[in-house]
């Protein structure tokens, strides 16, 4: 879907879009702004550039580590997750006016790994880029982000990227224009929505009662404070 519309936020001077979006969730995802860029096919000078930029007119948003056994590395600071958490919640407004559908669960955060959180929640553990310190969180995910497969062909979570794995059961499905809604029983209140081609909805023969497994990955899933927490509990 096109809705026609680029979610962008004022900071000072500089205009923060879905391109800076991508170089910090990249940065904490991969570890290091050199790894980042190259992740995205940018070069390191204008990634930088544009980091110092972003930095200029909102402080410290990349925390760099030189030197030691590991050979450094960057991190996200509390700045910069709480800029990509409001570009996300903006985001999701605009998207939802555009509906496409998004599952929000409620859960607790019970392990962190640098940028990322594992949070436990209704329908099982989730790995989420976490843009809170709370521990009490909500994280989210669009229904285009999430891969079904069929129980006996689906692979393990250590041989894929999408290391989040839902066991469901479908329970709708809503014919579109060349794609259909598929809706899944995952265990949450409310059912999980993937977005797929008809052509997937044929091979995998989805149809209420069938079973499937739901995938994807940490990095497109995002773990913020739940309603009426602070940020630091």
């Amino acid at each position: 879907m096109d809705a026609g519309f680029e979610a962008h936020l004022r900071v000072g001077e500089e205009t923060f879009d879905r391109r800076d979006a991508a170089l910090l969730r990249a940065v904490a995802e991969h570890g290091s702004l050199n790894a980042a860029a190259s992740a995205l096919g940018r070069s390191y000078s204008r990634a930088h550039a544009r980091i110092g930029d972003l930095e200029d007119a909102a402080g410290p948003l990349v925390e760099r580590e030189r030197g030691g056994s590991e050979g450094g590395g960057s991190r996200l600071t509390d700045d910069a997750r709480e800029l990509l958490a409001q570009f996300e919640r903006l985001q999701a407004a605009l998207e939802g006016t555009a509906t496409t559908e998004r599952l929000v669960l409620d859960g607790r955060v019970t392990e962190r790994d640098g940028d990322l959180a594992t949070v436990e929640t209704a329908a099982g553990t989730v790995r989420a880029l976490a843009l809170t310190d709370a521990d009490s969180v909500q994280v989210s995910f669009r229904s285009d982000a999430v891969t079904l497969h069929d129980p006996e062909s689906a692979p393990e979570g250590a041989e894929t990227s999408a290391r989040n794995r839902f066991v469901g059961e479908v329970v709708g499905v809503e014919d579109g224009d060349g794609t259909a809604l598929v809706r899944i029983d995952v265990g949450a209140s409310d059912p999980l929505a993937v977005r797929v081609t008809e052509t997937s909805l044929d091979a995998l023969g989805l149809k209420p009662g069938k079973p499937v497994v739901a995938s994807f990955k940490a990095t497109a899933t995002r773990a913020t404070a739940a309603p009426g927490v602070a940020d630091e509990e």
